[in-house]
């Protein structure tokens, strides 16, 4: 499939084989696109030890280069500032013009009223609020610059809208302000016919489900089985697309009826 052909795509928080950057990854380089991911491994190397290695993205740009397109990495901190103007420069170096935004990486610690801190919340508020919203801005900031109407920017949400998340306060607080963030830039953007939206993939099996974790929420999928990474991606391929032009300001809950 080649709806995508030529185009350059930028997807952040692509570390792991088994994560949903990496398959994300993959269904927009099947579709044709050129790729340039981040990836943070001291980040993963602390929350999913068994699924990082540092090594990794120079392989996986191996692997995706065999489907015909370009492909090229950095390691990013989305805290530092000016992450999005070094990131933006070096995608324009290395690759090109990019006209696809995928906002996937993201910060995330179980922490109840008891557990949160000044700092954890600061950690949190810098990738998943700051990091989201200035990337975004420079991105679309850019394209107006080069006159590139048809832009696309799909942000990676959470089910926060769909119930409370107990254990997870201040995750599910900074998803519900990219939610909010995604409407509102949609219709400042719609002029320009760049789309924006977010995508709620529910739980996904992503490298951090236990057996345990599995059988508890395998009976609230009504299909009989969990989210799984490519399920995501597959959606983000056609947002990425001509066939989305249409859509914008959505969050999109993909949850294979999970509930």
């Amino acid at each position: 499939m080649t709806r995508l052909q030529g185009k350059i795509a930028i997807v952040t928080g692509a570390s792991r084989q088994g994560g949903i950057g990496a398959a994300i990854c993959r269904a927009l380089a099947s579709e044709g696109a050129s790729l340039f991911f981040t990836h943070l491994h001291d980040y993963d190397k602390e929350v999913n030890p068994n699924d990082a290695d540092e090594h990794w993205p120079d392989n996986f740009s191996g692997e995706l280069r065999q489907l015909g397109v370009q492909a090229a990495h950095m390691r990013l901190d989305h805290t530092e500032p000016g992450f999005a103007s070094k990131l933006l420069d070096e995608v324009r170096k290395t690759v090109g013009l990019p006209t696809i935004l995928v906002n996937n990486a993201t910060y995330s610690v179980d922490a109840d009223f008891r557990q949160l801190t000044e700092s954890l919340i600061d950690a949190h508020c810098a990738v998943n609020i700051r990091g989201t919203f200035m990337l975004s801005a420079e991105f679309a900031r850019m394209l107006e610059a080069e006159r590139v109407r048809g832009g696309r920017i799909i942000n990676l949400t959470s089910g926060q809208g769909k119930g409370a998340m107990p254990g997870n306060l201040i995750y599910a607080a900074t998803k519900g302000a990219i939610s909010v963030f995604t409407e509102s830039l949609a219709a400042e953007l719609a002029p320009l016919h760049m789309t924006v939206n977010a995508v709620d993939p529910g739980p996904t099996d992503s490298g951090w489900m236990s057996e345990e974790v599995k059988q508890t929420l395998l009976p609230r999928f009504p299909m009989g089985r969990v989210g799984l990474p490519e399920d995501a991606a597959r959606l983000i391929a056609f947002l990425a697309s001509d066939d989305a032009k249409w859509i914008t300001g959505e969050i999109i809950h993909s949850r294979g009826g999970f509930g």
